[in-house]
């Protein structure tokens, strides 16, 4: 079972989080900012994963320590779950709309760590959040802290979108979607998915 049990304390956070990446199952997230529990719910569900996330931070000070850190410790968590990658497809993609917004997102678990985000939306708006302090950027850096600890290459495009909370739960869902299949064992033999022989 691929499994994995990652936390990080730091004066800033204290970080807990329990992934099963094999068994689709209940998504329990509590960061102390309540839409980035909403997007770490969503990738789970749409990953298949069983997903626990704990975590305490000075969000008196800010959002970005929090934020960061969940950003990092999950994917740890994915790395240490999907070990060597022996086996699995090791690509993915997904394109995934909502409502006004949609978004593809296109992953490689491949040992290098690379998020690259383009916008196509014209004309290009600032994304806002009723009654939250949790922006754009914000999600933005937590899937940069992301795929650096999980060594894994996203390719993020947006095509339309001109509301916070559509986008972000179309890249959320696209990026459960393509991570799914990147993780998915292969069938045809349990060799790393590389000409090098390795990731």
């Amino acid at each position: 079972m691929r499994r994995a049990n990652v936390t990080r304390r730091t004066t800033e956070t204290q970080i807990a989080i329990r992934l099963d990446v094999d068994r689709p199952g209940t998504a329990r997230v509590a960061t102390g900012l309540p839409f980035l529990d909403h997007m770490l719910v969503l990738l789970a569900t749409h990953a298949g994963w069983t997903l626990s996330v704990k975590a305490q931070g000075d969000l008196a000070v800010d959002v970005h320590h929090t934020n960061e850190d969940v950003g990092l410790v999950l994917g740890q968590a994915l790395l240490n779950a999907v070990g060597d990658s022996r086996g699995i497809r090791r690509f993915g993609w997904a394109y995934v709309p909502m409502e006004d917004a949609l978004a593809r997102v296109v992953v490689d678990i491949c040992g290098r760590p690379k998020l690259v985000v383009r916008d196509q939306r014209r004309p290009r708006r600032t994304l806002t959040s009723s009654g939250t302090a949790y922006q754009w950027r914000d999600l933005e850096h937590c899937l940069e802290s992301f795929t650096r600890t999980a060594k894994l290459t996203a390719h993020v495009d947006l095509f339309a979108g001109d509301d916070l909370h559509h986008t972000a739960e179309a890249v959320m869902k696209a990026l459960g979607r393509a991570l799914r299949q990147a993780a998915e064992r292969d069938a045809r033999g349990r060799r790393v998915p590389s000409s090098k022989g390795i990731l």
